[in-house]
């Protein structure tokens, strides 16, 4: 698959972000390539480790798509879960994974902040080559069926 060329979202603070909650799966793994293109063309390290961090939640989000499932019951008030917490609930064989891109959100906080001393150029490179590994990994490990490839799922295992 060849990357394209993409406009980052955080070189453009102009620009609407995507909202990912009523995307599918497919679209959320395109958007989370797409991402990384964009972690690849960023001006400064902290633009590159802050796309790369958002392209691995879109990877995220797409795997919750598939697999999470609304809670039956009463609703829950409370803090928000973590997307990275969630994801080790649904697709426990993905914790390490979580963790380690959980580990990165502060900094992917203070790079957004526009934080100088944020990250380096290497800790930028070594996570846009980590996204893009967790990318591949669920890539792998998902299904098309339905007309088109419009329904997606992970394979369970």
């Amino acid at each position: 698959m060849t990357l394209t060329s993409a406009t980052s979202l955080s070189a453009r603070p102009s620009a609407r972000p995507v909202s990912t909650s009523a995307l599918p799966a497919g679209a959320l793994l395109a958007l989370a390539r797409r991402g990384l293109v964009e972690a690849c063309a960023a001006a400064t390290p902290g633009e590159r480790y802050a796309a790369a961090h958002l392209s691995a939640l879109r990877v995220a989000a797409a795997v919750l798509a598939c697999r999470a499932r609304p809670e039956t019951g009463p609703v829950r008030r409370g803090r928000p879960t973590s997307a990275w917490v969630l994801l080790s609930s649904v697709a426990p064989e993905l914790a390490e994974w979580a963790g380690f891109f959980a580990a990165g959100a502060t900094k992917r906080a203070n790079a957004e902040a526009g934080l100088p001393s944020a990250v380096t150029a290497r800790e930028a490179d070594d996570l846009v080559r980590d996204a893009e590994a967790f990318l591949r990994m669920v890539e792998g490990s998902v299904c098309l069926g339905g007309v088109g490839g419009a329904q997606l799922l992970l394979a369970s295992g």
